[in-house]
């Protein structure tokens, strides 16, 4: 919530890429693509401060039961969502509903708007990257940044990726990257291997500086 975030202890490494991301959203309109893993969930709306000089920021949540706690829940906090499904051969109706949001994704972004992307979401393995992120950039043209997240102490939830949940008071890390681009000719099977490298090693990196074990992917 709100309040716990005002109680972390929180340290920003390399926000001067984020800075510059705004800064080029707010001179030539480009949108922008936010990457962090599923499990920093909870701690996601600090990485976008809502601020009339940034990109306006949404979320891609699934249409699953967990999916609309999750949407209710970071909407609450600054980012509406854009609801969507993982492919799945035996069931055509979310088929529809993961083109749909995908569409309405690029829309979003080229229009100007952010979208935040659990890449290894809805249901794992936890920090395998799919290929909806690498498309999304190859059509949009939009950067990319990469967004560590961590906490100590926290909880850290039974589900699948072990959801982390900061406690008041911790010790929280944000760690930035470089922001990246891709292009319509890019191989995507490459890009999914080079951006989750990136995404995992900004994660390990806000995990050493608070302290906390890091996750075993």
């Amino acid at each position: 919530s709100r309040l716990v975030f005002r109680t972390l202890r929180l340290t920003r490494e390399g926000q001067e890429h984020a800075e510059a991301v705004w800064a080029e959203g707010r001179e030539t309109g480009v949108g922008a693509i936010l990457c962090f893993w599923h499990a920093r969930i909870p701690m996601s709306p600090l990485t976008w401060p809502q601020d009339p000089g940034r990109q306006d920021m949404r979320a891609l949540i699934s249409r699953s039961a967990d999916g609309e706690f999750i949407a209710q829940t970071v909407e609450k906090l600054g980012f509406p969502a854009i609801r969507g499904s993982s492919t799945k051969k035996t069931d055509p109706a979310k088929n529809k509903h993961g083109e749909q949001a995908f569409r309405d994704m690029i829309k979003w972004v080229k229009d100007g708007g952010g979208i935040a992307i659990t890449p290894d979401g809805p249901r794992g393995p936890a920090e395998r990257m799919e290929k909806g992120t690498p498309s999304l950039a190859r059509v949009t043209g939009a950067p990319v940044i990469f967004v560590g997240l961590a906490a100590k102490p926290c909880i850290r939830l039974g589900s699948w990726d072990r959801t982390v949940i900061p406690l008041p008071f911790a010790k929280a890390a944000m760690v930035w990257s470089p922001p990246t681009a891709a292009g319509r000719g890019d191989d995507p099977d490459a890009l999914v291997e080079a951006w989750a490298a990136q995404l995992s090693a900004v994660t390990r990196r806000a995990e050493a500086l608070v302290g906390a074990e890091p996750d075993a992917v």
